[in-house]
Parts: structure tokens; C-alpha cells; sequence
């Protein structure tokens, strides 16, 4: 047998490609898992403060993004939370649950970088790394020339991931392959990423840098409540990261301040008051907050100075704060690239190429992008997993 052929070479050893590689070996396949680092699953290891926020309790097709919603349906429902969670407790790697069904784990993220790989290797994959891709053709099954070599194999499965954290060796390298294969793909832009304003604009906010409060901040049809943040250069914050991936350029986001509260009826009940507008708003927002909306919005007066359409308009403003961010932090700072392969061009049941039969893609790489919270990776271990069952 020639030692250079694979049934399944699987370039890129992150969460995805360790999911497919261990799935596709377990089923017999002869499997070479290829990846330009030196390190094993560096996005693995940072995720969720070095403790991997490795799947959500929820998950559920509605907390992803895609231009095609019910492709990630299929993978989902044949990979779900439980079945990973069954892995870790075989191999006795504890985890708790923090809000919103997050689930992290108790030893770091290196708990879970070491089950992957053990699975991988009982298994009997075979790893290439550090190993460069120079280059890939097709003749009757799929050639891959790299730095160690030249491999071939039917199948070939790209878990390369998207632009996100370039410092950690992201690269276009699927996108670039989607394109010389003819695979579409649709618009990329950072996702699950701070947002930007424009210095001048942000000019008084940016002094409260470090502040935080709980919000709903909405763009069109979809709202998030959570913690937002405030940086020199904008906001950021789990409720803006979330938003982020929905939000377009050149629009308004919309933030309610005061999520549990009337605003109208507070100021109302008020009206009489001789306490400043600072001070008063001061007990539902944090002080530095409260006092530049007093000096910014209106002027800091006792409340019962102010007409009440006045107290009417500022109730309005807490309650919808439309603000237009300049941008984003960019893939430096973003968790997720959206966008991606348009998987209108994969079978939904096996990640597999229609027109391309062999070639596969899975993971981040495509354009199914997770809400914040662990959805990510439960996307990379359905999507490893249905195809290593195929490939």
C-alpha cells in the first residue's frame, strides 16, 4: 500500500477537523490530519478565557446565522450537546453550566484539546504538523502537495476556519480553495466583534471606558439582553458582540438603557422633584453614565425644571438609544467570521460539494455562523461529525 494514500485527508486540526478526523477513522477510514501550526487547536485553547465554552444546552438552528437557515438543521439534530458531553465524561473531564445554558469546562481548555487528540490517535490518525499546503489538485481522487510530501486520498475535508484572530494563524486558505473548485461563497465579515465609533462622536463616551450595564440593544428584528461595555473606541460587551453579526454598515443599532423599567412613568412620578437629573438617573445607571446623558442630552437641572415633553423625550431616548457605530474592531478582535462557503452548494446531510463529489468543508469555514455562548463549537462538532460519517 502506498504509504502517501489516505481514504481522508482532512486539512486544518482544529475542533472541526479533530471531530471529522476521529468520526472517519472510528468508521475504519484511513485518515492524515494536516495543519500549518506547530500548536494543536490554538482557537480551542483560548476560547472562553482559557476555559472553552465547548457547547450550549440550547442549542438550536435558530442561533445561527446563515443566507440558507435550515441547512444547519440536519447536522445539529445528529449531533447534539448530549452526545459531546458524553465523550468528556468518558474520559472524566468535568464541566459546569454558567448562564444561558453555557457550558465550560472545570480544568481549561486543554482538557478538551487532550481528549480530541486521544481520540483521534486511538483511532489510528495520522498527523502532518507543522505542515504547509502548497497545494491541491484533483485527477481521479485529491492530490495535496505540502511541505512533507505529496498525499493523495478520495476524500478531502477543509476545516481550515475563517479570518478571525489572524494572530493565531487564521488564514483564507478555504476560501481560496472554495474559489478554485468553483464553490460560491457568500459576503465574509467579522463576527461577534466590538464596535466602532468615530473619535469626535464618541469623544464623551469614550471617558467611560470600563463601565457596564445591563441592556437590550435590537437591530432590525433581532435583540439581545446582556452585559454591555464601554470602550475608548465604542462598545463592546456580550449584548454588543451578539448584535454585531447582524448589524450592517451604515446603520442604526438601538439600545434600551433601562430594560426593566418605564421610563415615562419614573420620570412622571418624579415631576416634582428637586434632585438633579444626574443624580436621579444615577440610581438606575452608573454615575459616570448618568452624568454625561444629564450634560449630553439635555442640561443637568433639578427634575422639576424640565417641561415635561422634555422628560418625555429623554424617557423615549433611554428607552430606544439609536446610535450609528463607524465600524467594527475588525478580525483582530472578532470570535467568528460570518459568511463563507455558501452552503447552498453542500449536501446539508454530509457537508459534501455538489458538484465537487470527495470534497467536503466543515466548521467556521462555511456560512453558518453561532451566536456567543458555545454555539461555535457545537457547530464544529456536528458538522465534523456528519462528515466523518460520509467522508
Amino acid at each position: 500500500m502506498d504509504a502517501n494514500r489516505f481514504d481522508v485527508l482532512i486539512v486544518g486540526a482544529g475542533a472541526a477537523g479533530m471531530m471529522c478526523a476521529l468520526t472517519a477513522a472510528q468508521r475504519g477510514r484511513s485518515v492524515l490530519l494536516l495543519d500549518h501550526s506547530s500548536k494543536l487547536a490554538e482557537k480551542i485553547r483560548i476560547s472562553g478565557g482559557g476555559r472553552c465554552n465547548f457547547t450550549n444546552l440550547n442549542s438550536r438552528p435558530e442561533n445561527f446565522l446563515s443566507q440558507n437557515p435550515h441547512f444547519c438543521r440536519s447536522a445539529l439534530a445528529r449531533f447534539t450537546p448530549q452526545h459531546f458531553i458524553a465523550m468528556l465524561e468518558r474520559h472524566g473531564i468535568g464541566y459546569h453550566e454558567k448562564t444561558l445554558g453555557q457550558l465550560f469546562c472545570d480544568d481549561g481548555s486543554e482538557a478538551i484539546i487532550a481528549m480530541l487528540k486521544s481520540e483521534c490517535d486511538a483511532a489510528g490518525v495520522r498527523w502532518c504538523m507543522p505542515c504547509g499546503v502548497e497545494k491541491i489538485e484533483r485527477d481521479d481522487e485529491f492530490v495535496v502537495t505540502a511541505s512533507h510530501g505529496k498525499y493523495r486520498a478520495e476524500s478531502l475535508v477543509i476545516a481550515t476556519g475563517g479570518l478571525s484572530i489572524p494572530k493565531i494563524g487564521a488564514t483564507p486558505f478555504g476560501y481560496k480553495l472554495a474559489e478554485q473548485f468553483g464553490v460560491p461563497m457568500t459576503r465574509l465579515k467579522p463576527g461577534l466583534v466590538p464596535l466602532t465609533f468615530h473619535p469626535e462622536e464618541w469623544a464623551a463616551y469614550a471617558e467611560l471606558s470600563g463601565a457596564s450595564l445591563d441592556a437590550v440593544v435590537s437591530f432590525g428584528k433581532h435583540s439581545f439582553r446582556e452585559n454591555l461595555l464601554f470602550t475608548h473606541r465604542g462598545l463592546s460587551g456580550p449584548a454588543i458582540l451578539q448584535i454585531s453579526s447582524y448589524w450592517e454598515q451604515g446603520m442604526p443599532l438601538s439600545i434600551d438603557l433601562l430594560p426593566d423599567l418605564d421610563a415615562h412613568e419614573m420620570f412622571l412620578q418624579q415631576r416634582g422633584s428637586k434632585m438633579l437629573l444626574g443624580n436621579f438617573l444615577a440610581q438606575y445607571l452608573p454615575k459616570r453614565l448618568a452624568e454625561i446623558i444629564a450634560v449630553q442630552w439635555l442640561e443637568n437641572k433639578p427634575l422639576n425644571q424640565y417641561a415635561e415633553k422634555e422628560l418625555r423625550t429623554l424617557a423615549d431616548k433611554l428607552k430606544k438609544w439609536q446610535i450609528i457605530p463607524s465600524g467594527t474592531m475588525g478580525y483582530g478582535k472578532a470570535e467568528v467570521t460570518c459568511g463563507g462557503v455558501d452552503t447552498r452548494a453542500l449536501s446539508s446531510k454530509t457537508m459534501e460539494c455538489n458538484n465537487v463529489p470527495g470534497l467536503y468543508f466543515v466548521g467556521e469555514v462555511m456560512d453558518v455562523t453561532g451566536q456567543l455562548g458555545g454555539y461555535n463549537f457545537q457547530w464544529a462538532w456536528a458538522s465534523g461529525y456528519a462528515a466523518g460519517q460520509a467522508a
